[in-house]
């Protein structure tokens, strides 16, 4: 079994860099930690960008400057808001074993339910009768068995869930900034849960979450729980995106199955045909995490594995062989490396200098594309 690492701790300087970086031009999670390990820090990672922009075949990224982010700073500590980062002792260890997992995340509320074992619920928008009553069943239950829930503090099945979880404990997952509430009727909702509870975000004070935030959001839903819970989901519901989502980062699938003449049941009944666990009552979920609580989540190795190799930057005709095999189709990165006959530390830099470039699109499953 691997050790479990040591938290770390950031200084003030530290944080400012974190933030600076994370919030420069082109610069997504994956990056943030390929610059880190290769750079070895924050700071020598925020110089450097210009350079792997031109070298990736563009001009200088807007770096973001220390005035910004000090200024975002101040304002989170007028909201109430912490900035997290990933490795500190109450960033939620299951959300940084993610490989996108956010290097900061805002938190507001009582950190203390990060401690409970968490299950998201989560489903539809344009929820029936039925759905409420067996979301607040099914919380319920979970809540006297002593797990947390998570959900997206949205309309219908996550509002019904949050509600009936708000006296032990809830976490809203947010797709804005934490003071864009959305939607801007459940206010009031947020209040509550924040009296026990916690609202989580990645994204910075003043951000109107837009369609495409919401898939991003789902992620960390799924990665901070044990489990998720698919109440009602229609064909092409966003639900059904925390369910794949659940399943790339080894959580567990539950659905509760509907009539088959209800079209907000039929996602959540062909999850259950693909082999998502059923669900009528609590115990159905609880039986099967119970054995998961408290079992050791493997040290990601990767990290230290990068930050020991060596910093050398790619020869003119290493770069271009990566390059030439990249288009538009997603290729593996394993691809790149078989085929190009160079080693992964040379792929992986040409990779991160085009993507400070903003000339290639990460996806899931270790796939890259041309933009």
């Amino acid at each position: 079994m691997s050790e479990r690492t040591e938290p770390i701790r950031l200084t003030d300087e530290q944080r400012l860099d974190w933030l600076r970086l994370i919030r420069s031009q082109n610069v997504g999670p994956r990056t943030f930690r390929a610059l880190l390990n290769h750079f070895g820090g924050a700071r020598a990672a925020l110089e450097a960008l210009p350079t792997l922009a031109r070298r990736g075949g563009a001009s200088t990224p807007q770096i973001c400057s220390r005035e910004q982010a000090e200024r975002e700073l101040e304002a989170c500590g007028k909201f109430g808001v912490a900035l997290v980062a990933r490795g500190e002792a109450h960033y939620p260890r299951r959300l940084q074993m993610i490989d996108d997992a956010p290097p900061l995340i805002a938190v507001r509320g009582d950190a203390a339910v990060l401690a409970m074992p968490p299950v998201a619920i989560v489903g539809s928008r344009n929820a029936s009768a039925a759905g409420v009553k067996i979301t607040e069943r099914l919380t319920r239950g979970l809540c006297e068995a002593g797990f947390a829930t998570v959900s997206g503090l949205a309309r219908g099945i996550d509002a019904a869930a949050h509600r009936a979880s708000i006296a032990t404990g809830t976490v809203a997952v947010f797709a804005g900034g934490q003071d864009r509430v959305y939607p801007p009727e459940h206010a009031d909702l947020l209040d509550d849960i924040l009296r026990t509870g916690l609202a989580l975000t990645e994204m910075p004070l003043g951000w109107e979450p837009r369609a495409r935030d919401f898939p991003r959001r789902n992620r960390l839903i799924s990665a901070l729980s044990l489990g998720v819970v698919i109440v009602e989901a229609a064909k092409r519901s966003g639900s059904l995106i925390t369910a794949r989502l659940a399943l790339e980062q080894g959580r567990e699938v539950f659905a509760v199955p509907g009539s088959p003449l209800d079209p907000r049941a039929e996602g959540t009944n062909s999850l259950i045909k693909q082999g998502a666990t059923p669900v009528t009552e609590a115990d159905d979920i609880v039986s099967v995490l119970r054995p998961i609580i408290g079992t050791e989540l493997p040290a990601r190795e990767e990290d230290a594995a990068e930050a020991e190799k060596s910093r050398a930057e790619p020869a003119p005709d290493e770069r271009a062989r990566v390059i030439a095999l990249l288009s538009p189709a997603p290729v593996s990165i394993d691809d790149l490396i078989r085929l190009s006959g160079t080693s992964p530390r040379i792929v992986r830099m040409v990779l991160l200098e085009l993507e400070i470039a903003g000339r290639i699109e990460r996806h899931g499953s270790g796939l890259v594309s041309l933009i």
